[in-house]
């Protein structure tokens, strides 16, 4: 299948057909929405089905099988904020809040995207490991706490400030008190809120209650999953498009960084994942992991750790940008790079 083969097939597919279906609604001044509750019960439901089923497959994979895609996924999101951090500061003279705020959103990962790549690979037949979930359940919060210390150490640099090394190893500067223990408070936040929390209890249950008990519940969670992901598309197609006129406030080097930094990412990806082992598939996974950028998980503890980032940078750039760049055209690219990768 050619690279052109698998663009035309992605771009035709029910999930991103919806995701243009709702930037139209925009461009058609249409009053289509999905509701608020509605769109909060897809996000919930799409987080714990990823969870539920990638618990279940995790439960038939020992410890070593999984040790080395773990730590190379985990390898990976920690890596990517230093140098998008560094190239926001030095090439995109970037504020310290603004560049740790995108540096979080593209290191952290978009568990929708990862929803429509799996359903990719399943249309088409492409086998993958079962444990992928668990990737993505690793690669979501390290990036931010990683994004959110490096702005902490640039402020107390600037600000002269001191280090301090309690419990909470909290950075001190003078714009920016912080007590003691808030590092832990920071890390409390963001493992609490809710797209993380759902993701990895669903892990977790999953992996407890084991494929045969949740046989009862694959009607639900797992037959009804391509349905809610084209809602749930839909919504996010309404989202990105109304949030299009502001592209000229992200200007040219922001709209370079987010169609350039999924390419870097994705070949990154694809090189650990031969790395560590991983099938053709799971390599397509990874890759396409390490490209997104989260635009759920990552916002939130942007505003409680950063609220002097200005949101429609890091909001326009990763759900605006890159988002539509690997839904429509980045997925079946990424399958092509595997595919010449793999032979």
């Amino acid at each position: 299948m050619t690279t052109l083969d698998l663009l035309q097939a992605n771009l035709l597919s029910p999930p991103v057909l919806c995701f243009a279906l709702g930037a139209l609604a925009v461009a058609a001044r249409s009053d289509l929405r999905v509701p608020e509750p509605v769109f909060a019960a897809l996000s919930m439901y799409l987080m714990l089905s990823i969870g539920l089923r990638g618990g279940a497959e995790l439960g038939h994979v020992s410890v070593q099988a999984v040790a080395a895609p773990i730590a190379g996924a985990f390898l990976i999101c920690c890596a990517i904020p230093l140098w998008c951090y560094a190239a926001l500061r030095r090439l995109g003279r970037l504020s310290v809040p603004d560049s740790a705020a995108l540096a979080a959103h593209y290191g952290s990962v978009s568990a929708v995207t990862f929803a429509a790549v799996t359903a990719m690979l399943d249309r088409q037949a492409v086998s993958y490991e079962g444990y992928a979930a668990t990737l993505l359940a690793v690669m979501e919060v390290p990036a931010i706490i990683v994004a959110i210390g490096l702005a902490r150490v640039a402020e107390t640099a600037s600000a002269g400030g001191i280090v301090a090394t309690g419990s909470g190893g909290a950075f001190l500067g003078a714009n920016r008190p912080v007590t003691r223990g808030g590092g832990q408070a920071l890390l409390a936040e963001v493992l609490s809120s809710k797209s993380v929390l759902i993701l990895i209890g669903g892990l977790a249950i999953g992996a407890l209650a084991g494929s045969a008990s949740l046989t009862k519940v694959k009607p639900f969670f797992v037959d009804l999953f391509p349905g809610a992901l084209c809602v749930f598309l839909l919504a996010l197609g309404h989202m990105a498009a109304s949030r299009a006129s502001e592209f000229r406030k992200a200007g040219v080097f922001l709209v370079g960084f987010a169609l350039l930094m999924p390419l870097l990412h994705a070949t990154l990806g694809l090189g650990i994942a031969y790395a560590v082992g991983l099938s053709m598939g799971g390599a397509i996974i990874l890759a396409t992991l390490a490209a997104s950028a989260s635009y759920i998980a990552a916002p939130a503890a942007v505003q409680l750790a950063l609220p002097e980032a200005n949101p429609s940078l890091y909001l326009t750039c990763s759900l605006a940008i890159t988002f539509p760049f690997n839904i429509a055209l980045g997925l079946p690219l990424y399958q092509a790079m595997a595919q010449a990768f793999y032979g």
